[in-house]
Formats: C-alpha cells, sequence, structure tokens
C-alpha cells in the first residue's frame, strides 16, 4: 500500500515563483495534480517555469504582478480564479533579504528597513487577505502557506530589519489561522535554513557554505526540492488538521549558535 499526495482538482498561487524555492513548490504542487498559478514580477521566468510544467504533464498558467501592489494584487487573484475556476492554495514564497550583505544595525537607513518590510510583511498581508477572501465567499475552506524564515530562530545581527520582518510573518500566521480557521482555511509557515538560491549563492564564499555545513547537525545544507515537497504535504489533506505552525526545514542549524551570523537564509 502506497500514500500518495493527490491535488487534482485544486487550484494554487505560488508567489515569486519565478525562480528558487518558490520555482520548485509551484513545480512540485503541479506534479502533485493541482492548477497552478506562476506568479512572478518578470514576465520571462514566470513563463520559463510554465513551460517547464507543461513539459512534464501539469496545468499553469502565468500571473505577471507585483505583490507590493494592492490592486495588482486584487488583479491577479481575480485573473487566476476566472481562468482556473478556483483558489485552493496560495504559496507567499515572495520575500526575502534579496541577495544583500549584512549591516550592522547602526547603519541601516529607513529605505533598507521600508524595502525590507514590504518585501516580506506588506506582500504576505496583501496577498493573503485577498486570498482569504475569494476562499471565503467560495466556501470551501483552503490553504495559505507563508514562507518565513530560519532567522527567526535566533538573534541575526546584520540582519534586523529582515529577521524582524520574517517574525511578523510567523505573528501573522498563528493570527491567520485563527480568524479564518472557522472558515475552513487552513495557515502555516515554513522556515527554510540556508537555501542557496540564484540570489543568495553569489554572495555566499566556499568557506562560509563550509561553515554553514559544518555548524547543522545533519552536516548539509537544505535543498530546493526539500522545502518543495514540505509544501505540497502541508497545501494537502494528509495535514488537514495542522494550522498555526511554524515549521522549520533547516537541517537543525537552529539548535547551533556558532555558525557566522553575517548572510541571510
Amino acid at each position: 500500500m502506497s500514500i500518495e499526495i493527490d491535488l487534482q482538482g485544486k487550484t494554487a498561487i505560488v508567489t515569486g515563483a519565478g525562480a528558487g524555492i518558490g520555482r520548485e513548490i509551484a513545480r512540485w504542487l503541479a506534479r502533485s495534480g493541482a492548477a497552478v498559478a506562476v506568479n512572478d514580477i518578470r514576465p520571462e521566468p514566470a513563463r520559463a517555469v510554465v513551460d517547464e510544467i507543461v513539459a512534464e504533464g501539469g496545468r499553469a498558467m502565468v500571473a505577471v504582478a507585483n505583490v507590493r501592489d494592492e490592486a495588482e494584487v486584487a488583479a491577479l487573484v481575480g485573473r487566476v480564479v476566472g481562468e482556473l475556476g478556483a483558489l485552493d492554495i496560495l504559496v507567499n514564497n515572495v520575500g526575502m533579504h534579496a541577495g544583500r550583505a549584512a549591516v550592522p544595525l547602526v547603519g541601516i537607513d529607513a529605505a533598507h528597513i521600508r524595502d525590507l518590510l514590504e518585501q516580506n510583511v506588506l506582500t504576505t498581508m496583501l496577498c493573503a487577505i485577498a486570498g482569504a477572501r475569494v476562499m471565503i465567499e467560495q466556501g470551501r475552506g483552503g490553504v495559505i502557506l507563508n514562507v518565513s524564515s530560519g532567522e527567526t530562530t535566533r538573534p541575526s545581527p546584520g540582519l534586523e530589519p529582515y529577521a524582524a520582518a520574517k517574525h511578523a510573518v510567523n505573528h501573522l500566521t498563528w493570527t491567520m489561522a485563527v480568524e479564518w480557521g472557522p472558515h475552513g482555511i487552513r495557515v502555516n509557515a515554513i522556515a527554510p535554513g540556508t537555501t542557496l538560491t540564484e540570489t543568495v549563492r553569489p554572495v555566499f564564499t566556499d568557506e562560509h557554505v563550509a561553515n554553514i555545513v559544518a555548524s547543522t547537525p545533519l552536516r548539509r545544507m537544505v535543498e530546493h526540492d526539500e522545502l518543495a515537497r514540505l509544501s505540497v504535504f502541508l497545501c494537502s489533506d494528509l495535514a488537514r488538521c495542522i494550522t498555526g505552525q511554524l515549521i522549520l526545514a533547516d537541517a537543525g542549524a537552529h539548535l547551533s549558535r556558532s555558525r557566522p551570523r553575517n548572510l541571510t537564509e
């Protein structure tokens, strides 16, 4: 007897899915049967991911939008529902440190802070609110998955605005789970460990990567597809009793305080 995750008949939006973790989440949701709207602010990467999904036999659409903009978010959700028929799953993956170098707190200006708050908190709130409105109106529940960070589990010198923003995402996850649970909407968050995405890898030295590996109990980095498979599980009915949770997927990095704290996860 085998257990398979079947998302046939489900529709999903994955924000920031043109690359990195979002790309893998979109691909794995499609592999599990969901029709996926691949959101990115750039049309070319979104189209490339859609083409990959279609080539594997899945169903997907390009959903270009700037999810910092409330009007664009509303139009995005409306367009997806119009083309795919419904919205069952929303993955709020947009939000990162964007490959920035670490900056001491006394050297951070207001523009830096606003940028990271908008990238991580504003985008999550706007998309979750728009998605929840549709799910409530549909009357059949749904799943919202927020991507947080392992940086929320420890002090993060040099990354304070980013880590604080992700802490806000954690709190939003708990509150959304309570407020929207009566409507059958489950809300969870995953906290990835260091993942060598396209924006992160260029600012990591080989020595830094080796230090991270050595500091984790599992002596390894986190892979994109591992985060994607965890996401698919949390979006499936196998996790139907799980809500309001922050799931760490960091190879045990939160158990160590010895690793360098100068780059984002």
